[in-house]
C-alpha cells in the first residue's frame, strides 16, 4: 500500500511538472506571436508611407524640379525601407526616410503655390496620419518585445527558452530626429506688413520732444 502511495505521489509530481512546463512553453509561444503580430502593424504602415513617396516627389517636382539632390535622397531612403531585411535595418531606414521627407517639406516651404496645392495638402495630411500610426504601432510593438524578452531572461522560463531555442527580439528604435513629426504646418499665415510695423521697435523720442 505504501509503495502505491509513493508511486502515486511521484506520478502526480511528474504530471504537475509537465503541466507547468507546457504552460510556460505555451506562454513563450503566445508572447512571441504577439511580437510578430505587433511588428506586422509597423510593417503595414511603413509600406503605406513608402507608397506615398513617389506621388509626393512628383508633386514637388512640378514646382521645384531643380531640387534633384533632395529628390534622390528621398528615393534612396524609400528604397532602403523596402529592402530592409531585419528590424534594426527597417528602423534605420525609417529614420533615414523621416529625415529625407523633412528636407523635402523644407523645400516646399519656399513655394507658396505648391503649399496651396490640394494634391500636396492631401498627401501631407495622409503622411501625417501614417506618422501617428507608426508611432503608436512602434510603442505597441516595443511593449510586447519588452514583455517577451523579460520572459526569456527570468526564472523559470529562461530554462524553457534556452532548451527550445527561443531568442530575443529587437526593439524598433527611432533616433532623436526620427521622433520628431515630419509634417510641416503650412496653414499659419505669414505676419502682415501692418502687424510687422506694429511689432517693430519704436524709435526713441528725442530729448525735449513733446508727444503729439
Amino acid at each position: 500500500m505504501t509503495a502505491i502511495i509513493i508511486i502515486g505521489v511521484i506520478v502526480a509530481i511528474v504530471v504537475l511538472a509537465l503541466i507547468i512546463l507546457v504552460t510556460m512553453y505555451n506562454g513563450l509561444v503566445r508572447s512571441r506571436n504577439r511580437v510578430k503580430e505587433a511588428w506586422s502593424g509597423i510593417d503595414v504602415q511603413l509600406r503605406r508611407r513608402a507608397s506615398l513617396v513617389p506621388n509626393l516627389v512628383e508633386t514637388v517636382k512640378g514646382y521645384a524640379s531643380h531640387e534633384r539632390e533632395t529628390f534622390e535622397e528621398v528615393t534612396r531612403a524609400r528604397s532602403a525601407v523596402e529592402q530592409a531585411g531585419t528590424i534594426p535595418d527597417a528602423a534605420a531606414a525609417n529614420n533615414m526616410l523621416t529625415g529625407a521627407l523633412r528636407h523635402l517639406f523644407a523645400v516646399a516651404e519656399n513655394y507658396p503655390e505648391l503649399r496651396a496645392s490640394e494634391n500636396f495638402m492631401d498627401l501631407q495630411n495622409e503622411l501625417s496620419d501614417i506618422e501617428e500610426k507608426i508611432a503608436f504601432s512602434r510603442q505597441f510593438y516595443n511593449t510586447n518585445v519588452l514583455d517577451y524578452n523579460n520572459r526569456l531572461q527570468t526564472v523559470p522560463t529562461v530554462f524553457i527558452a534556452n532548451t527550445f531555442g527561443f531568442t530575443r527580439e529587437e526593439f524598433f528604435e527611432a533616433d532623436e530626429e526620427g521622433r520628431a513629426e515630419v509634417r510641416v504646418d503650412f496653414t499659419g499665415a505669414a505676419p502682415t506688413a501692418a502687424a510687422s510695423d506694429e511689432n517693430a521697435e519704436t524709435p526713441a523720442e528725442q530729448p525735449g520732444q513733446q508727444p503729439s
